[in-house]
């Protein structure tokens, strides 16, 4: 290995078994990066837009960042690219944790899948030595035992990313599953777990024992030194108790969803599901993923439901966001086991969440019957824990909402499409757009759908600040020029982590495109700065809107659902806001040079 990446893929056909080795050459690379970036590249030219996402020809695409499994902050992302099942259009699933470096140490940036296999297989990638292995003995189980059985049967110092139940059964919420129970991480949006589903793909399992090499270690080595102490003194509420200490500051600005987004205040259950409440009652300890300065991740035991007494994933904010606020359960407890049921499951907990909060307005509004619905209701964690796994197995009423917001409110009529929360078939992160009016025009634009990764705009909204770049007051309710150049400056931003293969904490942290730079440079030699970062993000983002348009996106596709169009917060700090899209988009287009 000459340097931070590896410069080299697998191509597997599952139809064939067979198993190629490719490279890429340095233009490529310094073009695209790698990660989504790379994949997006690859998957433009292959694109067959008549093809179905759940086809065996279509390819799953799953890339590491340049730098991920360096010693570079946070380094270990890698990118579940293709055409999703849920939504149609592109989409990558971005996941932690410690597999990509382990496929970095293997020697390889990434895996080109096609086909499916036979019967039920997993992939083994042991250094330089790559075998399709029967899997049927796996199939069925839960990500949980998965991952156990597959380090038993292969090496205990393996990663392991699977798949449950949910995408076996080709669930368009299904996501891909790295690590164990307790340290749990999810490429969870989607569909990527249906993708490896249908092509009867339960796992890949990796382990390697190479490093990166870099032109200067000791540049490098100065740089992120100075850069983690820099982030960690930004981080240290991240640090001691996640994501999930954000959730009392989103109920207190107005962008937690709270009852299917219809009502406007919950603080005292905001407070009861908070990080702080975590810390203090069901935390274990702090997890990281690879070369993480800040450890987000927290492990929780819980007293009672299926996982009584074992080590957990603790629920992060999206979670608790959508199976608390947005459903009403304010128990901890039911929280750590929903989160964990729907890991176990392989499904994705912000569009299930999403689907479940629109079931109990549709039972409440009749349009699903009762007896379907067999007790679902506004702060009852029981029938939601049922749903859960009625939807993983397609079952009675779980087998409409496998399909997605979208789907099954088409199938439910008119009314109920008012009241459908998604943005080209990609239900909403949990940050409303009705607080941060940026993240209304981010949800209608971005690459996938409702995400709100592709811009986190609302960070400035929360008063977050990067001195000499971003800083000063922010009008978090404009729909003005401001804001559109504030989303497209993220956009470009943020377009280049996933390709680089850094967390997208670290920007919050504190990494600009200056810093960020100065990290790509540190570790790969090229003379790269922040102008070149942000033309690179550009152009990546450019290319995987092309994408979309050759799958059928047009300017009537960058909307919002009805709700964040036409129905205020009715209290709270962003009582009666609502984002002006008929103003920004012109604009927006204009900026873009998008015609």
């Amino acid at each position: 290995m000459s340097g931070p990446y590896a410069g080299r893929w697998l191509r597997i056909d599952l139809n064939k078994g067979t198993v190629d080795k490719e490279t890429f050459t340095e233009e490529e690379i310094r073009q695209w990066l790698l990660g989504s970036g790379m994949a997006a590249f690859l998957f433009d030219q292959w694109l067959e837009p008549d093809r179905d996402p759940l086809d065996p020809a279509s390819p799953l695409l799953i890339f590491n960042g340049l730098l991920t499994g360096t010693f570079a902050p946070a380094a270990a992302r890698t990118s579940w690219c293709g055409r999703s099942p849920l939504t149609g259009i592109w989409n990558e699933s971005n996941v932690g944790g410690h597999w990509g470096a382990q496929l970095r140490f293997a020697g390889y940036d990434g895996l080109v899948i096609t086909g499916r296999a036979p019967s039920p297989v997993y992939l083994w990638i042991d250094d330089d030595r790559v075998e399709i292995r029967d899997g049927a003995h796996l199939w069925g189980l839960g990500t949980f035992e998965t991952h156990d059985r597959l380090r038993e049967e292969t090496d205990p110092e393996a990663q392991v990313a699977c798949i449950g139940p949910a995408g076996e059964n080709r669930v368009r919420l299904a996501g891909v599953m790295v690590g164990g129970k307790a340290h749990n991480r999810a490429a969870g949006r989607g569909g990527m777990g249906a993708v490896m589903g249908s092509k009867n793909l339960k796992a890949i399992v990796v382990r390697g024992r190479g490093k990166p090499a870099y032109p200067d270690p000791d540049r490098l080595r100065r740089v992120v030194r100075d850069l983690n102490r820099y982030i960690r003194s930004r981080s240290e509420g991240m640090s001691l108790t996640g994501t999930a200490g954000g959730i009392p500051a989103a109920e207190h600005f107005g962008g937690m969803p709270l009852k299917n987004w219809q009502e406007g205040s919950w603080p005292e259950g905001a407070k009861a599901i908070s990080g702080q409440s975590i810390r203090e009652s069901i935390w274990v300890k702090d997890t990281f993923c690879h070369a993480c300065p800040v450890g987000c991740g927290k492990a929780v035991r819980v007293s009672s439901g299926p996982y009584a007494g074992e080590v957990l994933e603790g629920p992060e904010y999206e979670t608790l966001c959508g199976f608390g606020g947005n459903l009403l359960i304010d128990d901890l407890e039911s929280l750590a086991t929903l989160n964990a049921r729907c890991n176990d499951l392989g499904l994705d907990t912000i569009s299930t969440s999403g689907v479940i909060g629109f079931a109990a307005e549709a039972v409440e509004r009749g349009l699903i019957p009762a007896e379907e619905a067999e007790g679902l209701t506004w702060g009852d964690p029981e029938p939601v824990l049922a749903l859960v796994d009625r939807i993983a197995h397609r079952e009675g009423l779980g087998d409409l909402l496998a399909e997605g917001v979208r789907t099954a409110a088409q199938r439910l009529g008119p009314e109920a499409e008012r009241f459908a929360l998604h943005v080209k078939g990609l239900e909403p992160a949990y940050h409303d757009p009705r607080a941060f009016v940026d993240m209304g025009l981010n949800y209608a634009t971005a690459s996938r759908g409702a995400c709100h990764l592709e811009s986190a705009t609302y960070w400035r909204g929360y008063g977050i600040e990067w001195p000499g770049w971003q800083e000063g007051p922010r009008d978090r309710f404009a729909s003005d020029e401001e804001t559109v150049r504030l989303v497209i400056t993220f956009q470009d931003f943020l377009a280049v982590y996933n390709p680089i293969g850094l967390c997208k904490f670290m920007v919050k942290g504190g990494l600009d495109p200056a810093r960020t730079a100065e990290i790509v440079a540190a570790a790969t030699g090229w003379e790269w700065t922040a102008d070149d970062l942000m033309r690179t993000g550009r152009r990546i983002f450019d290319l995987k809107r092309r994408i979309n348009e050759r799958l059928g996106v047009t300017r009537a596709d960058d909307t919002l659902p009805y709700r964040f169009l036409h129905e205020p917060r009715p209290s709270g700090t962003a009582a009666g806001v609502l984002p002006d899209l008929e103003a920004m988009l012109p604009l927006y287009y204009k900026l873009r040079g998008w015609e």
